[in-house]
């Protein structure tokens, strides 16, 4: 799994973990949780209690329960003045770290003091029942108090108790005894959790025309502009052509929105009267609730909109309603995919409208399974610690791993499933250092990122490794540690799948009615602020740090280690091309005697019998994809470090990398790297003038422009007509072929004519100034 040239420690590794898939475990647990390892928990299930007597002088208590197993305890929060108390709270106990045999689970008053005893209940270990899922939950019961000397006492606590696994449904809520120090109103924050990112749409405002608009200034036509607001989002349509009280603009203007939709869609039709004053000649406030939707490119019908207006009367806003008014013709786009994410990683590109929806082809599933040898992330108590916790996109659907505290080699065993519409589309992991519990820094640093496209997976097989997690800092390249994952890919429909490919990519209206590129760059901005700004409103929420990491928001931002990588990989695909011609240039200069004369009698029974050229290159094609079959990738890529050039960075690269947008740096770095930029762009600029050139020479052949060389070319160009005419096609391929791999005994260094010819003629470079 090395590559060539790539360090060993970057490397991707297969590994063996203990799953359940394709084991006989007689466990019903390998049915659903098959690609994770088995953890077993003591879950507790704290439901109530009832008749508690009184502790205090008042004669009330303020109960609470502890649950200790050994050194673990976990408590219950207290309700003031209450002898029979609700909590409903579930405690989870690793079997991994349990070194006691005795569960108790004490009911004590809160004192200001110490703490008083009410009654407690004591479990062995060894009698506790199991449960499998789906088994039914196991029902709470009710428990008699003891005091201290196992004698009997007033006051009942229903309880659970039983033996689990991760699968167990208690599982994502439960108090885990490996967050001990994490108390009670942080355990929120260390959760599992699956979001749904908000449903997105296109909102098209086409501004057709206004009418009857009043201008202050009665003097002079008014220069007329809309501009639409939409929460932070604003858009302008040009000034008016029809400099007249009744202006016409016929322009579209695009905007995200998320349901359920929050705030309406503003218009203000506004006057220039001063190079930076504008005047408000009337607004409107369209709720989107009640916008038509299009599934595909029929137009809808316009609407008239009443435009309102605001004046001053005596320091109050009054209202005028005029017969000044809007065309519009304004729609939810359903046929559209609103772009979230970067689109070289798509998870989804289904449109919005579901009714548009194909049927699944497949079922992902991923099993989170650990991370080892993570770096120390953050400093707690005179020592490094790192708590990690793990986050997975793919479609709209994000799942969040509960958080490990205070661990290097964190082991999750959590398993997701997502419906799959299309294979040509990535799921991302992201492992992250949960800042948000004692201790924290109040920001969740990244640890590393996985990408697996789905189409590089082999239907129906486990794929089980570690995944170097990269992460670039302002001094380099850095190893944070190795995430374990299992992924499987299930094909639900082979035909379907296999249709898919027929397919195009996006959804039809992006083909039909296609966006601008700034339009698309524009749009995805704000649909990535929206989703990072509602999943950070979640319970707990998915932060807008994590958001825009997964999202790949700053992807686009320059960098010269990028634009050195995508030179290299753009050269490494044309190194094909450029080894064909190597070879060609080898035949006709007979380096190989042998495999020129065989190319001679190859190239002469093509030219005789050319009905066996097609076949014969997709023959060949065939005979090389079958060949290649025997080296076939087996394990899904990862982020390759000198692919990306990130093992040989220069310092300088790395800092304008890292630098703020707006730049940060003082003025004579700025200055070198504008220097630098400007050499860079001097040689593009070389390089787009000189095949500028070469075009315009290309053209100058029959513009006259050199009358001599034009005359000579319209010549040829007789002379060859009439050849052709008379000679049967396969004699001129014969003799073009054999002149053109001829023996070098007949060939001179010196270009040919028709090359002079072409470099004579004449560019457009002598008119630039």
């Amino acid at each position: 799994m090395q590559k060539p040239g790539q360090n060993i420690e970057f490397a991707l590794k297969e590994t063996s973990p203990k799953i359940g898939a394709g084991a006989v475990t007689g466990d019903k647990l390998s049915n659903t949780y098959d690609l994770v390892e088995q953890m077993h928990y003591l879950y507790v299930r704290v439901m109530k209690a009832k008749e508690l007597p009184g502790k205090d002088v008042t004669g009330s208590c303020d109960p609470y329960v502890e649950v200790k197993l050994g050194n673990y305890r976990g408590m219950t929060k207290h309700f003031e003045k209450k002898s029979n108390p609700e909590w409903k709270q579930v405690f989870a106990f690793s079997k991994e770290r349990i070194q006691a045999s005795i569960l108790e689970v004490v009911v004590k008053d809160k004192d200001v003091v110490l703490d008083d005893l009410i009654g407690r209940i004591m479990f062995d270990l060894n009698e506790i029942p199991k449960r499998v899922p789906p088994d039914s939950p196991l029902a709470p019961q009710w428990y008699r108090l003891e005091d201290r000397h196992g004698r009997k006492v007033k006051g009942e606590l229903m309880l659970a108790v039983w033996m689990g696994t991760q699968a167990d449904e208690a599982f994502s809520d439960a108090w885990h005894s490996d967050a001990a120090t994490v108390g009670p109103e942080g355990v929120a924050n260390i959760r599992s959790k699956v979001y749904l990112s908000p449903k997105l749409w296109y909102v098209r405002v086409n501004v057709i025309e206004a009418q009857d608009l009043i201008p202050h200034d009665k003097t002079k036509f008014p220069e007329v502009y809309v501009k639409a607001m939409l929460g932070n989002q604003t858009l302008r349509t040009r000034i008016s052509q029809t400099k007249t009280l009744n202006p016409m603009w016929n322009e579209d203007l695009m905007f995200v929105v998320a349901e359920p939709f929050e705030e309406p869609l503003i218009l203000a039709v506004e006057d220039r009267v001063a190079p930076n004053k504008d005047e408000t000649l009337g607004r409107c406030a369209i709720p989107l609730q009640n916008v038509q939707r299009r599934l595909d490119h029929r137009p809808l019908n316009s609407r008239w909109f009443n435009l309102e207006k605001h004046i001053m009367v005596e320091g109050e806003k009054k209202e005028i309603k005029f017969a000044s008014r809007i065309h519009l013709r304004i729609f939810l786009e359903g046929g559209y995919h609103v772009l979230d994410e970067s689109t070289h990683y798509s998870s989804d590109l289904r449109p919005t409208a579901k009714q548009l929806w194909r049927p699944s082809i497949g079922l992902l599933e991923v099993g989170i399974i650990s991370a080892h040898g993570l770096m120390p992330m953050k400093t707690k108590d005179g020592k490094g610690t790192t708590d990690a916790y793990c986050v997975a996109k793919y479609g709209q659907k994000w799942i969040r791993t509960r958080t490990i505290v205070d661990s290097f080699t964190p082991k999750w065993n959590e398993q997701y499933t997502w419906e799959v519409f299309d294979t040509c589309t990535v799921i991302t992991f992201g492992a992250f250092d949960n800042g948000h519990i004692p201790g924290g820094s109040g920001k969740d640093l990244r640890i590393g990122k996985v990408r697996i496209r789905l189409s590089t997976l082999e239907a129906d097989r486990i794929y089980t490794h570690s995944y170097p997690l990269l992460v670039f800092h302002p001094s380099g390249i850095k190893k944070t540690g190795e995430i374990q994952l299992a992924v499987r890919f299930t094909c639900l429909s082979l035909i379907n799948m296999l249709h898919m490919y027929s397919q195009p990519l996006l959804p039809k209206m992006h083909y039909i009615h296609p966006l601008s590129v700034l339009q698309l760059d524009s749009l995805r901005h704000q649909a990535m602020n929206i989703v990072s700004a509602r999943l950070n409103r979640a319970e707990p929420p998915l932060r807008k740090e994590i958001v825009e990491y997964m999202l790949d928001v700053d992807s686009h931002m320059w960098s010269m280690r990028r634009s050195k990588a995508n030179f290299f990989r753009i050269m490494n695909v044309l190194s094909g091309l450029i080894a064909v011609g190597k070879w060609f240039d080898q035949i006709c200069n007979w380096r190989n005697p042998i495999t020129t004369i065989l190319i001679h009698v190859l190239f002469i029974i093509l030219v005789l019998y050319p009905e066996l050229i097609l076949p014969t290159i997709f023959l060949y094609l065939f005979l090389i994809g079958i060949w290649n079959f025997r080296w076939r990738p087996r394990h899904p890529p990862h982020m390759d470090t000198r692919l990306s050039h990130a093992d040989a960075v220069h310092p300088d690269e790395l800092d304008e990398e890292f630098d703020t947008f707006p730049t940060s740096r003082s003025s004579e770095i700025v200055r070198m790297r504008y220097d630098r930029l400007r050499s860079i762009g001097g040689r593009v600029q070389t390089v787009i003038g000189d095949l500028a050139t070469q075009g315009e020479r290309f053209l100058s052949l029959l513009s006259w422009r050199d009358p001599r060389a034009t005359t000579l070319f319209v010549l040829f160009c007789l002379i060859a007509a009439i050849v052709l005419y008379v000679t049967p096609f396969q004699v001129v391929a014969l003799l073009a072929g054999i002149y053109v791999l001829r023996h070098p005994r007949f060939r001179h260094k010196l270009p040919s004519v028709p090359l002079n010819l072409f470099r004579r003629l004449p560019a457009r470079s002598d008119s630039l100034l």
